[in-house]
């Protein structure tokens, strides 16, 4: 198991792709031996993003994309033939990077969190977290993200404390024991074809 601490004052910010704003990137990867980081060359990708004004979502195509509203209420995501409803905080959607997606407001500005990875590359799962319990990490990259204040949780035996919108990024070559201690945290999970 390896862990390392991502701070939030280390995240790096860049443009959407489509250029309508500015996502904050928490952690990503690349193929290996890539000469440029860039959407090309990307494997997967955990980031947050402020959504203040309705607008196209970027044509990412290849992409899976789960989301998650981190900060306020009332986002809707619509597309030609269907409605992804993340009304409520924490909920997760999952679609496709090819899929014209408009967003609408209902209540304001949002804040949400995104896992995209490349399709057939990689499988991705992202959830919240807010009751104290135990759950399975399978091997893979996970990244415990402190959403909403403090939290506290235990890998294995080794307890971990996590500040406000700070990362813990957990590399497992094997399945390991999980258990949020206190407080609430978004989980990405990422496990990497051939994996």
């Amino acid at each position: 198991m390896k862990t390392t601490l991502l701070k939030s004052e280390d995240y790096t910010r860049s443009p959407w792709k489509n250029g309508g704003g500015i996502f904050t990137d928490i952690a990503d990867a690349h193929r290996a031996g890539s000469t440029t980081k860039d959407w090309d060359s990307l494997l997967w990708r955990f980031a947050s993003t402020p959504i203040v004004a309705p607008g196209p979502f970027s044509y990412m195509p290849g992409i899976d994309r789960l989301q998650m509203v981190i900060g306020g209420r009332g986002l809707v995501l619509k597309s030609p033939t269907q409605e992804f409803d993340e009304r409520e905080p924490f909920t997760t959607v999952r679609f496709t990077g090819e899929m014209e997606i408009v967003t609408v407001l209902e209540a304001g500005p949002v804040e949400v969190v995104n896992l995209m990875a490349r399709r057939g590359a990689a499988e991705i799962e992202l959830l919240a977290l807010n009751e104290p319990g135990e759950r399975q990490l399978s091997a893979g990259a996970h990244l415990v993200y402190a959403a909403r204040g403090d939290c506290r949780i235990r890998l294995g035996a080794e307890d971990f404390a996590i500040s406000h919108e700070n990362t813990l990024k957990v590399e497992l070559t094997e399945a390991a024991r999980f258990t949020l201690v206190s407080g609430l945290v978004v989980l990405g999970s990422i496990r990497l074809a051939g994996s």
